[in-house]
């Protein structure tokens, strides 16, 4: 199958090239790291000036590197001088010792490294220390409304935004195809179970499996809700389940860093000051939360929604934390360097009710950052009410701000 340019990596990872970094693609399995390193092959091999070095540990003809000598004399046997050599390396982590040998080439003349890793710690601990910040890391997301709809070669339409909003944007999807309902989801049942099983059960020797699984579901169930590991320890003791905060917060912990889900803390907008307790909870991929959650589409919509426009404000470079007001709270505070914007999300807005609730927390912000509602309201495609800009879900996934 034809792999397809992710032109948002691919200029990020060019943008590095030459530069003294190492590149470092992280994320979840199955969110196409690997083929932005396909991608990426695809796009120089031809260039005379550029030898690939390609090493794939999730393939079976790579199965002898398993330790740093193996992975040097691999190296060494295919690097050219005189040549810009690029060396890649698909699932890093599953090499021995990959640190030592890593941090050895990339300081040859006119060389890059780019790895992949399904972990978050993959470049933390003695690389981390010995590149002293020598090494970028490029977070790969699943795809987007806009990848989504150009992968499946689906025309922007309220059906294809459902079919993203419930499928979800795993890339391999679109080898599986969208037109059977099962096959689907027994695809993202595979890729849930493997992360579980790898990067989780076997990586941390989880013994309490059935916990693990209760709790992952309990996030799906409460997407998008302030949280504590204190309250979640309540509410499964009211279910006969007896489990500390700390292993709450240990098992959150493992979630996170196999990039299953991201936690997001609140941030006081007139203190300027992030909270410490409480905190919110949202999926990387939207098909894989639907996967776990419990009840039908259309009885958790609010939370797939504000899900999908966290994953996309995240995509877009922006620090997303839950905003708290004296009286109220407001979904997101998005900050970049230099720029600060407000976010409140919504299903429909269909009345004054509905309207007061999402527009009147940002109408009580007194500054002057950008201030947006994002609904999937029908017809919507963009007006502003009283400096306040409200946008339509599908805009907005497909075109940003």
């Amino acid at each position: 199958m034809e792999v397809l340019t992710r032109k948002h990596y691919a200029d990020i990872v060019d943008s590095w090239l030459g530069k003294g970094n190492i590149i470092a693609l992280v994320g979840s399995r199955r969110v196409g790291k690997s083929y932005v390193l396909k991608d990426f092959i695809q796009r120089h091999e031809n260039e005379d000036d550029i030898n690939i070095i390609y090493i794939d540990k999730e393939k079976k003809s790579f199965n002898s590197i398993q330790t740093k000598n193996d992975l040097d004399a691999w190296i060494e046997a295919r690097f050219i001088a005189g040549k810009h050599n690029c060396i890649l390396i698909d699932e890093v982590q599953e090499i021995g010792q990959f640190e030592d040998s890593v941090c050895n080439w990339y300081t040859e003349e006119n060389t890059d490294v780019i790895l992949t890793g399904s972990n978050s710690d993959m470049l933390s601990g003695e690389l981390a220390t010995r590149l002293s910040g020598r090494h970028v890391e490029v977070r790969i997301h699943p795809l987007t409304y806009a990848e989504f709809l150009h992968f499946h070669e689906l025309q922007d339409s309220d059906e294809s935004l459902m079919a993203y909003l419930n499928y979800g944007g795993l890339p391999g999807l679109r080898k599986v195809g969208l037109g059977s309902d099962e096959q689907v989801w027994a695809y993202l049942t595979s890729v849930f179970n493997t992360i579980m099983l790898k990067d989780i059960i076997e990586r941390h020797d989880i013994r309490n499996i059935p916990f693990l699984n209760n709790l992952v579901d309990f996030y799906a169930d409460t997407t998008g809700k302030l949280t504590s590991a204190n309250s979640i320890s309540k509410y499964m003791k009211s279910q006969q389940e007896d489990v500390s905060p700390n292993l709450i917060l240990l098992y959150r912990g493992y979630y996170a860093e196999a990039f299953l889900l991201d936690t997001v803390q609140r941030y006081d907008i007139h203190g300027k000051k992030l909270f410490e307790s409480n905190e919110k909870i949202y999926w990387d991929d939207l098909g894989l939360r639907n996967l776990r959650a419990s009840g039908a589409m259309d009885s958790y919509m609010e939370k797939v929604i504000e899900n999908a426009v966290y994953k996309h404000l995240f995509y877009l470079g922006y620090e997303v934390n839950v905003g708290v007001l004296n009286a109220g709270e407001v979904d997101f505070v998005c900050r970049k360097p230099g720029k600060t914007i407000y976010v409140q999300v919504s299903y429909i807005i269909s009345g004054q009710e509905t309207r007061d609730r999402e527009f009147g927390p940002l109408e009580r912000i007194k500054d002057n950052h950008p201030k947006y509602v994002i609904s999937a309201t029908p017809l919507l495609t963009q007006r502003d009410e009283n400096g306040i800009t409200h946008l339509s879900l599908r805009k907005f996934l497909k075109e940003g701000f």
